[in-house]
């Protein structure tokens, strides 16, 4: 546990200089996003709260992690999904973003506010246990270490907002990193933690996290 929370450390101090001396990049605008999100909003909803655990609620998410994720789309598209992150429904939609369309619609979902769903109470104490203290005997970090004790994520660092998202996305993307389907995780942290959860833990920690906030 150390370990990590010293690499977590480690990466949100390197990411975060290197995107503050990055010069070069877009400077996103909100309202150009809006317009351009238009398609986006059948799967994602029009604030970017979804409406059905098939596709991701974006709403508040980091712009950083925004950015890089469709930059990771883009290039699990041109490389056929052998790097970055490939998603056939995703490819169609990324494949003629420039960098300032990518900038600007990361801009205004990151401006939006994300809702909170509920926790079922069966899965409150083994999800509060597994997300605030890990399991010291299994080797499972704390997910709070990297994503924060109400799931909002670490932005500079690229760690994801979580609270609020549907427990169907995050079952599907904790079991596609514990299968090694899903790598784009920085330096694979949550390819390591996911293998270490079963199914019972991915069921209750995508359940809480549902509404956690």
């Amino acid at each position: 546990m150390k370990k990590l929370a010293i690499l977590c450390g480690f990466v949100l101090f390197a990411s975060g200089a290197a995107f503050a001396s990055d010069s070069n990049r877009p400077v996103g605008d909100a309202e150009a996003g809006q317009e351009k999100a238009a398609v986006c909003a059948a799967c994602h909803g029009p604030t970017g709260n979804s409406p059905s655990g098939d596709f991701p609620n974006i709403a508040g998410q980091g712009m950083k992690y925004l950015v890089k994720q469709l930059k990771d789309y883009q290039l699990g598209n041109e490389t056929e999904g052998q790097r970055g992150r490939y998603n056939m429904l995703m490819a169609d939609q990324v494949s003629n973003l420039s960098e300032q369309d990518i900038y600007d619609l990361a801009a205004f979902y990151s401006a939006q506010e994300h809702e909170v769903g509920s926790t079922p109470e069966s899965a409150i104490a083994e999800g509060r246990q597994l997300w605030l203290g890990g399991d010291v005997d299994r080797g499972i970090t704390a997910c709070a270490a990297c994503h924060g004790p109400s799931g909002l994520g670490m932005s500079l660092a690229t760690f994801p907002l979580l609270s609020g998202q549907h427990p169907e996305y995050t079952t599907e993307q904790l079991e596609a990193f514990r299968s090694g389907d899903r790598a784009n995780d920085p330096n694979g942290m949550m390819r390591d933690i996911a293998v270490k959860l079963t199914d019972r833990d991915i069921e209750v920690l995508s359940q809480f996290i549902r509404g956690l906030y």
